[in-house]
């Protein structure tokens, strides 16, 4: 039996999904960009995987320094999301208009509106089609406010899969 794509699509939007900030920083270029493909994968050693667009900016800079920096968005920050959908900019101490800092352990930018974040270290690609899925380690973690219920995608009206 033949896949049909309009079911397929349907079927995968039921999927459910966060929608973060993922960021990277390497050799002085910065990238940042607003991801939903994004899982914890293991308890010990504590593992996220996430799947970036393999022609985009961010997938170039997490591929060179092996490390990102995830920002947890707040259920109100659909406004914070929609900045990272647009190329990356940085100008006067600010990505994208909002504020940061350099992770701790990586460097990768740490936005200064968010909940909670955590920076990891790739341990393996997984480069087919046209998203690379990135395994990493959670090497280091904070918490602004830890009653912040996280941004789904859902309630956002928007889609990405299918």
């Amino acid at each position: 039996m033949a896949l049909d794509p309009q079911v397929k699509k349907q079927v995968l939007r039921k999927l459910t999904y966060g929608l973060y900030v993922v960021s990277a920083a390497q050799g002085g270029e910065l990238a940042a960009g607003t991801v939903n493909w994004l899982s914890q994968a293991s308890f010990t050693p504590p593992l996220v995987m996430v799947g970036l667009k393999v022609d985009s900016l961010l997938h170039a800079v997490v591929d060179r320094a092996r490390a990102f920096a995830v920002n947890v968005l707040s259920a109100d920050q659909k406004d914070v999301a929609q900045a990272f959908f647009r190329s990356t900019e940085v100008r006067d101490g600010r990505v994208n208009g909002y504020a940061f800092e350099p992770g701790a352990t990586t460097g990768a930018p740490v936005l200064a509106v968010v909940p909670a974040w955590f920076e990891a270290r790739v341990t393996d690609a997984v480069k087919r089609g046209d998203h690379t899925v990135y395994v990493a380690e959670v090497v280091h973690a904070g918490l602004r406010d830890p009653q912040a219920r996280p941004l789904d995608m859902w309630e956002t009206g928007w889609f990405y899969g299918g």
